[in-house]
């Protein structure tokens, strides 16, 4: 059960928030992403022979993969403390939940997108996303 339901006016007028915190998200994922398929060419010239690994090499990029870990869990609990759902990190997709009469739905949006403007069921997800009329 959400904590409040959106209308599509009111989750235009957080989108600005919404953005700043998404596109924050999508950067910190990307550079995970980055520095732990790094880690792991690393990890594998060790295992081999270890031949052309920098001292300290497998420590930063640790440090690295755990700063940009928190920065993503840090961006995608100040955008559910807004009452929003995350749907995907890579993407910047995320949810406001609402309600179409009697029923559940969700506001859908996506970062690069200029405002909030689809919406789909509780059971459809983003291949059903619909036009708001």
């Amino acid at each position: 059960m959400p904590d409040r339901y959106f209308t599509p006016e009111e989750a235009n007028e957080l989108l600005p928030t919404v953005r700043l915190l998404a596109e924050r998200m999508v950067t910190h994922r990307r550079a995970l992403a980055v520095a732990t398929v790094r880690h792991g060419r690393i990890a594998a010239k060790i295992a081999g022979n270890g031949g052309g690994v920098r001292p300290h090499e497998v420590d930063t990029l640790q440090e690295a993969i755990e700063a940009e870990a928190e920065s993503v869990v840090n961006c995608v609990e100040e955008l559910q403390s807004l009452g929003v759902f995350v749907k995907d990190l890579d993407q910047g997709l995320v949810d406001f939940p609402a309600r179409r009469g009697d029923e559940e739905v969700l506001l859908c949006w996506r970062l690069g997108e200029d405002e909030v403007a689809f919406w789909h069921t509780l059971d459809e997800g983003f291949a059903g996303r619909k036009p708001l009329p």
